[in-house]
Formats: C-alpha cells, sequence, structure tokens
C-alpha cells in the first residue's frame, strides 16, 4: 500500500498560509505592501479585537482590473513579475504572489475595488480559500480588502494568538516601518475606534518620524548623508544621549524595503562603540539605496531577511556614514555640516577587520570588493 501521497490543494493552501501569516500583522504587512505598490496616495488601516476579528484596509490606489480579481487570490498570481530573470530586479514590495492566497484560506475575505477608468467596481467574496461571489459594485476609485475571523478555520493557530492588546501593538508597529518607508504616502491607523497615529504624507520623513516617535525623540536626531563606493545611505541617527535598553529603535531599509540585518546592525553599533556604555543601543533610522542586483530579496517569505553580493561594502558604507555623522555633529553642532565636514573612509577605518564580529566577517581577505558604482552609471534609466 502506497504511504506517499499527493496532499490536496486546500492543504497546501494551509500549509502555505502558515509561512506567509503568522499573525494580524502579518496580513496588515502583507496588505499595505500592495496598496504602496498600488500606487496609493493614501491608506487607512482599521482593526478590532488586536485584528483577530476584523481588520479592513482601504486605499487610493490604482485599482484592480475585474477580470483579475478572482486570479488575484489564487496562489503565485502576481502583477509584479513575469519570470524568473525578474527576480533579480525586483523594485516592488510584493512580488512572491502569496500574500493573498494565504490570507483568504485561512479567514473570511471580501475585496472591493475600483479602477479610475471604470464606470462601476468590482466586490469579490471569499470564504477560506473558496471564491463564492464576484459581482459588480459601487465605490470609490482604489482598493478596500476586509478581512474577518482569522483562522477560524484552523483552531491550532488560533489558540497560539497573543492578546487583543499586544496583536494590536504587533499591527501598530509594522505599520510605522512602512510609513517610514514612504514619507510621501498618508497612513492612518485605528484600532477599536482610536487613532493610533497618523502621517501627513508630506514627503518630509522628519514629519513621518514626529508623527510616530513624539517631538522629544525628534529633537535628539542627527541626520545621516552618505554616498560610499555607489551605496547612498541616508536618514537619521539618535545622539549619544538618546539611547535605549534595546534594538527596537534599529530600523532599517533597503530600497524602501524594511528589513532585518546583523551586518547593518554591526554596522551602526560599531560606529557608536566609543560614545555609548556597553549596556546600550543607538537608535538610527537608516535608508540604504543598492542596486537591485547586488541584494537578493527572495530569501523567506516574509521577506525581512535579505543577502547583499557583498557584505563588507554595506558595513563599510553604514559605518562610515554613521561615524561622519556623528563626528560632524560633535564638531560644530551649530555650523551647517555642509559647509566645515569631516569624512570617514573606508581607506582611513579599517572598519570591518578592527570592529565586525568574527560572525559577520563574510567576506575573506584577497577577495575583491564588488565595483557597485561603475554598474550604476552604465545601467542609467534601468535603476
Amino acid at each position: 500500500m502506497a504511504k506517499i501521497e499527493v496532499l490536496d490543494s486546500h492543504t497546501i493552501d494551509k500549509i502555505a498560509a502558515g509561512e506567509v501569516i503568522e499573525r494580524p500583522a502579518s496580513i496588515v504587512k502583507e496588505l499595505v505592501e500592495n496598496a504602496i505598490d498600488a500606487k496609493a496616495t493614501a491608506i487607512t488601516i482599521e482593526i478590532k479585537e488586536g485584528g483577530i476579528s476584523f481588520i479592513r484596509i482601504s486605499d487610493n490606489g490604482c485599482g484592480i482590473e475585474p477580470d483579475d480579481l478572482p486570479v488575484a487570490v489564487r496562489r503565485h498570481a502576481t502583477s509584479k513579475i513575469k519570470d524568473a530573470t525578474d527576480l533579480e530586479k525586483i523594485i516592488t514590495l510584493g512580488f512572491r504572489g502569496e500574500a493573498l492566497a494565504a490570507i483568504s484560506s485561512v479567514s473570511k475575505v471580501r475585496i472591493m475595488t475600483k479602477r479610475p477608468e471604470d464606470d462601476f467596481g468590482t466586490l469579490l467574496t471569499s470564504e477560506f480559500g473558496k471564491v463564492t461571489d464576484v459581482v459588480e459594485s459601487g465605490g470609490r476609485n482604489g482598493t478596500t480588502i476586509i478581512v474577518e475571523e482569522l483562522f477560524s478555520n484552523v483552531p491550532a493557530r488560533r489558540k497560539f494568538l497573543k492578546k487583543d492588546a499586544t496583536e494590536a501593538m504587533a499591527i501598530i508597529s509594522a505599520v510605522e516601518k512602512q510609513a517610514l518607508s514612504r514619507p510621501d504616502i498618508s497612513i492612518s491607523v485605528i484600532s477599536d475606534s482610536v487613532q493610533k497615529f497618523r502621517t501627513p504624507g508630506d514627503g518630509k520623513i522628519m514629519s513621518v518620524i514626529r508623527a510616530i516617535f513624539g517631538k522629544d525623540f525628534t529633537s535628539k536626531l542627527a541626520e545621516v548623508r552618505s554616498m560610499t563606493e555607489g551605496i547612498e545611505v541616508n536618514g537619521y541617527i539618535g545622539l549619544p544621549e538618546n539611547v535605549r535598553p534595546n534594538r527596537n529603535f534599529q530600523i532599517f531599509f533597503i530600497n524602501g524595503r524594511y528589513i532585518r540585518s546583523k551586518t547593518v546592525c554591526a554596522a551602526l553599533e560599531q560606529a557608536f562603540d566609543s560614545y555609548l556604555e556597553s549596556s546600550k543601543f543607538p537608535c538610527g533610522i537608516l535608508y540604504i539605496y543598492i542596486h537591485p542586483a547586488f541584494v537578493d530579496v527572495n530569501v523567506h517569505p516574509t521577506k525581512l531577511e535579505v543577502k547583499f553580493s557583498n557584505d563588507r561594502s554595506i558595513f563599510d558604507a553604514v559605518y562610515c556614514a554613521v561615524k561622519n555623522a556623528l563626528l560632524n555633529h560633535r564638531m560644530d553642532p551649530d555650523i551647517d555640516i555642509q559647509l566645515q565636514p569631516k569624512h570617514v573612509t573606508p581607506e582611513k577605518y579599517d572598519a570591518v577587520n578592527a570592529f565586525v564580529p568574527i560572525y559577520d566577517r563574510i567576506v575573506s581577505e584577497g577577495k575583491p570588493k564588488t565595483e557597485q558604482k561603475s554598474i550604476f552609471e552604465n545601467l542609467g534609466s534601468e535603476v
């Protein structure tokens, strides 16, 4: 008797959903990323009971074509890429085509969408992976997605969820990072009818930081702006008096995508090495821009982990950018740093060999550094 069986599509979808959808915050993250990719300029997130019973995300983006809507909730259906070659130059936040399928397989979903050029909108209803209805509807331009009864068909997953307040905080934290990634988009979060924050969408990073973290935190920041070997590093770091007992205020972005990176974290902390006591951690909101060919974002379904083609170059770029910001602020806090800069270079400070921990020394001695600057220049409008 055969012991190996091919799983049915319903079971496969539930397994796949477990990789993408860990908790309500995962749903919100994925749907907000879709709204950003849809060119939205305003996004509203509403949740009830920590997102377990109700999530609604509304945007004013381009909407979905009526014929595409039933396809959008199928696994590996996406408008972001067409074939494997596109994985080498991903510039959108979404690309795997798993989010809507995973969400719909473990919840009840309604999608209301309308394109500006359409006379009518479209409403799709899905219950636990099955599309039950697709009809014309009214509505404004953009897309609204409502997710209800999360994990009610997967009791084993539902019992591992935290308290409503804990799940709500996880959602707010996820959206904060998305708001920081796109200061040009107005993003609002409402939890149990209470507005938690709203960003103005004026394109200014400092406006978003102020809206999320408050005026006191904002007043103790120094600007970071640097270009090293074709790697651009911008953003803000907390001054030595603006530190925290943990790494919660270390927020990093690669080409607009929020990531977790030991390399970037090590570079930030080593730049602060002589400024802080060992029990404290620096704050930093850093935006790193690198050609997509030099970073692999297709590492994990959550898209939080990335791989760099040259970790040393990333470390050097971040270390020098942060060190220069600290030196210039300490040197002349009352004079524009553009007038009297001090500049640390990788050649002057061999940052990796001197500071990076052994487990982060990925590039061995003698291997050439990747010359990314020349590649930027050659690619031109493709970037």
